[in-house]
C-alpha cells in the first residue's frame, strides 16, 4: 500500500477516500474483524479528520486525545470511549497503520516483535514447558507492544522501563489483553517475562549490553559496615547479607551525621517496631544495631556511651522445648513422596537428607555435586562456619540422592545439586525454599497438626538420638554445634524421662 501524502487534500471527498482506503486495507489484512473493531477504526479516522490531524501525524498521543474528547461525531456515542475494549481496537488499528507505513515510527524506536520468533526458539531450547513457554512469549509480545506505543528508544530500555511496564494500566492493542488485565498477568509476571525478553535482546546485541540496569542507591555506611564485618569480625557472606538487610531498614532514622546520633532515636528503633514482628526478629534488630554502633565507635564517628542506649532483648534460652515429630510420622511423610515425577524424586531426596542426617536447610541448599564423595559415602557440608565438615551418607539417603541426579535432575552447567523442576532449571534462590518444599510435601500428603519447617527434622532426629541413649556431646558433634549450651536444649525433650528424676514439690505427694 502507498502511504498517504503528508499534505492534506483540499477536497473533503479526498479525505473520505483516504479513510475508506485505510479501512479497506485494514479489513483486507484482518478479514475476521468484528463490527465493533471496524466502528472504532472509522470513529478514530473521523475524529482525526474533524480536528485537522493528518494520517501521518497519528500516534499514541493522538489516541489518548481521542479517548478524552467530548464526542459529537454523529452516529458515534461518548459511551464507546469509556469501553476499554473499544480503545484497544483503536490502538490495534494504529498498529496496523504503523505496519502499513501510513504512520511513521520515530527513529530509534525499534519494533521488538520481529525478535519474538527467535525468542520462542530460545525458550523451547532451554526446556520451558508449554504453560511457562506460552506465558513468557505472551509477556514478551506485550512488552514489545508497550515499548512501541510508549515510543521508548531501544537503547533506553532499562530496569526502570521494565518496572514501568509491569505497573502500567494495560490498554495495549494486543488481542490477548482485550483492554484489561487478566488472571496470571500481574505485576510480578509482567516483570519476570519482560526481564527474560530484555536479557535475550542484550545477548543478541539488540540492546547495548554495556547499559547497566538502574539500581537503587545504597547508603555508603552500609558498604563500610559490610567491609568492617568481613575484615574485623570475620563474618561469613550470609551473615553480612542479613546484617546489611536489617541495618538498611532503620539506618535512615539515625540521621546522616553520625556525630549527632541520639539515644532517643536509637531506642525508638527497637521499641517502635511493627507489632507483627516476631521476638526473634526484634532480637536480630538489637544485635545488628549494637554491632553497627560498635562499627561507628571503632571508626571514631560516634560516642561510645551510645552503646548503652540500645534496649536489651531478653532471650531465655531454655524457656521453650524444640518442636519435634515422632519417628513414625516422619516415615509416613517420607513414604508420601512417590518416585514417579521429577518433583517427587527431588523432594524425597531432600526429605531423607533432612531426616537422616539432621541437616540444616542451608546445608541442603548449598550442596554441590563436588561435595558428594560417592566412593567413601560421605557429604562435605559447609554449614554456618568457614570450615567444611565431612559426614557419612546413609544408604537410603544416598540412594535417593543418586536417583535424583541420574533420573530427575536437569542436565545443566551449574554445580548446585538441587534445582527447580521447571525451565530454566536454575538453583533454588535461598534456603527458605527448602522449608517451602517441606510445607508442600506435608500439604500434598494430607498431614495436618504437625510442626512445619525444615528444622523440625533436625530437632526430631536429635531427640530420637537422646532417647536412644546418646549423650549430649555425641549429639553436639553430629549436629555440628559450636557450643555445648546449644545442644543442651534437647535435654528437655523427653518429658517422661524428666518426670522420673524430678523431685516432688514440698508438701505435695509425688
Amino acid at each position: 500500500m502507498t502511504p498517504p501524502s503528508n499534505s492534506r487534500p483540499s477536497d473533503p471527498r479526498g479525505v473520505v477516500s483516504d479513510d475508506r482506503a485505510l479501512i479497506q486495507s485494514y479489513l483486507a489484512q484482518h478479514p475476521r474483524l468484528t463490527a465493533g473493531a471496524l466502528s472504532a477504526a472509522r470513529h478514530f479516522l473521523k475524529w482525526a479528520t474533524t480536528h485537522g490531524i493528518t494520517h501521518t501525524d497519528l500516534d499514541p498521543t493522538a489516541v489518548d486525545r481521542f479517548a478524552r474528547h467530548r464526542c459529537r461525531c454523529g452516529r458515534y456515542s461518548p459511551g464507546q470511549l469509556r469501553n476499554p475494549g473499544y480503545m484497544t481496537d483503536v490502538r490495534r488499528f494504529l498498529r496496523h497503520l504503523e505496519n502499513a507505513g501510513a504512520v511513521a515510527v520515530p527513529d530509534g524506536v525499534d519494533r521488538l516483535d520481529k525478535y519474538l520468533a527467535a525468542f520462542a526458539v530460545r525458550l523451547e531450547a532451554v526446556g520451558y514447558g508449554k504453560p511457562a513457554y506460552d506465558a513468557r512469549l505472551s509477556q514478551a509480545r506485550h512488552f514489545a507492544e508497550w515499548i512501541l506505543q510508549s515510543r521508548i528508544p531501544v537503547q533506553e530500555i532499562t530496569d526502570a522501563a521494565i518496572e514501568q511496564f509491569a505497573r502500567h494500566n494495560c490498554r495495549c492493542g494486543i488481542r490477548t489483553k482485550r483492554g484489561r488485565r487478566v488472571a496470571g498477568t500481574g505485576t510480578a509476571d509482567r516483570c519476570r517475562g519482560a526481564r527474560r525478553f530484555v536479557d535475550f535482546l542484550r545477548e543478541q546485541g539488540v540492546i547495548n549490553p554495556t547499559v547497566q540496569p538502574v539500581t537503587p542507591k545504597v547508603d555508603p555506611r552500609l558498604d563500610g559496615f559490610a567491609q568492617w564485618l568481613n575484615r574485623e569480625r570475620g563474618a561469613t557472606a550470609a551473615t553480612i547479607r542479613r546484617y546489611r538487610q536489617e541495618a538498611g531498614r532503620w539506618i535512615d532514622s539515625l540521621g546522616t551525621d553520625t556525630k549527632h546520633f541520639g539515644a532517643a532515636a536509637i531506642r525508638s528503633i527497637v521499641l517502635d517496631q511493627d507489632p507483627e514482628r516476631s521476638r526473634s526478629s526484634i532480637r536480630m534488630t538489637v544485635t545488628v544495631l549494637r554491632t553497627f554502633l560498635r562499627f561507628t565507635v571503632s571508626q571514631g564517628l560516634c560516642a561510645p556511651f551510645l552503646l548503652h542506649a540500645v534496649p536489651p532483648a531478653v532471650r531465655r534460652k531454655f524457656s521453650t522445648v524444640p518442636r519435634t515429630i515422632s519417628t513414625a510420622a516422619i516415615e509416613d511423610i517420607i513414604a508420601s513422596c512417590g518416585a514417579t515425577t521429577p518433583v517427587e524424586i527431588r523432594d524425597r531426596a531432600i526429605l531423607l537428607l533432612l531426616a537422616r542426617m539432621a541437616l540444616r536447610a542451608g546445608d541442603v541448599w548449598q550442596l554441590r555435586l563436588a561435595d558428594i564423595d560417592w566412593g567413601a559415602g560421605r557429604l562435605r557440608l559447609h554449614g554456618k562456619s568457614r570450615r567444611a565438615t565431612m559426614l557419612p551418607l546413609p544408604q537410603d539417603a544416598g540412594d535417593a540422592l543418586l536417583a535424583y541426579i541420574e533420573d530427575a535432575r536437569p542436565v545443566v552447567s551449574t554445580e548446585r545439586v538441587f534445582l527447580r523442576v521447571q525451565a530454566p532449571f536454575t538453583p533454588l534462590r535461598s534456603s527458605a525454599e527448602i522449608a517451602s518444599i517441606v510445607a508442600r510435601v506435608l500439604k500434598r500428603g494430607g498431614f495436618s497438626g504437625l510442626p512445619t519447617g525444615a528444622h523440625v527434622f533436625r530437632h526430631s532426629l536429635a531427640s530420637a538420638w537422646l532417647r536412644g541413649g546418646a549423650d549430649l556431646d555425641q549429639i553436639g558433634v553430629a549436629l555440628r554445634h559450636a557450643s555445648r549450651d546449644t545442644t543442651a536444649i534437647y535435654a528437655k525433650v523427653d518429658v517422661e524421662m524428666l518426670a522420673g528424676v524430678a523431685q516432688p514439690w514440698p508438701g505435695v505427694e509425688s
